[in-house]
């Protein structure tokens, strides 16, 4: 089954740093897609996007919420997408998921495969 692997969350103050990885396997993305999608969900809200990355690492999409504050970036040699993420705020507390696609920068996550157990994080006030 394809799936891929979040890692890195933990629980932070508010204004703390973070950072997410989501490894897969080569089959992975020459099956599904190469670029690469961060979500979060939080308890009792829907699913939401976050960011972004093509895999050449040369485009990135942010949703307003995490943009000036996260950065997603990707290691190709390792198949391992990063998400660093700064300043954190309460309200960024969630489960973290990563998913790959065919389409580029896609907010739809019904367009992305390979979702894994996802990392929780928790930033507290």
């Amino acid at each position: 089954q394809v799936q891929l692997v979040e890692s890195g969350g933990g629980l932070v103050q508010a204004g703390g740093s973070l950072r997410l990885s989501c490894a897969a396997s080569e089959r992975t993305f020459t099956n599904y897609g190469r670029n690469v999608g961060w979500f979060r969900q939080a308890p009792g809200k829907e699913r939401e996007f976050v960011a972004s990355i093509s895999w050449s690492g040369i485009t990135t999409y942010y949703a307003d919420s995490v943009k000036g504050r996260f950065t997603i970036s990707s290691d190709n040699a390792k198949n391992i997408v990063y998400l660093q993420m700064d300043s954190l705020k309460p309200e960024d507390t969630a489960v973290y998921y990563c998913a790959v696609s065919r389409y580029l920068h896609t907010r739809d996550g019904a367009l992305y495969n390979g979702w894994g157990l996802g990392t929780q994080v928790t930033v507290s006030s």
